[in-house]
């Protein structure tokens, strides 16, 4: 049996652990602002993710708008900051 550092064993864990996408979420929450701005992390409502798709809710037109333009962006975005292809879709609510 090999070696393995710590980070690699938790890594090998989490791939194969249905944790991975919890802990994905959270992170994408963690780094929303950081990737979007202020504004519009404070309208934002909630982020969630399931099964490679970012939902994203917000009650305000204009940024709905806004942000259905920039779909591709904001799943680029989010895959280069998490370093995986977490984000195949992004739904607007």
């Amino acid at each position: 049996m090999g070696e393995y550092s710590m980070q690699h064993a938790l890594q090998a864990f989490l791939n194969n652990s249905r944790l991975k996408y919890d802990i994905q979420a959270l992170q994408i929450t963690a780094v929303w602002e950081e990737l979007m701005g202020k504004t519009v992390s404070k309208y934002t409502e909630k982020l969630e993710l399931v099964k490679g798709t970012l939902f994203i809710t917000t009650s305000i037109a204009p940024l709905k708008q806004e942000l259905s333009y920039q779909k591709d962006l904001i799943a680029g975005r989010v895959n280069e900051k998490l370093g995986d292809f977490v984000v195949r879709d992004v739904v607007i609510r």
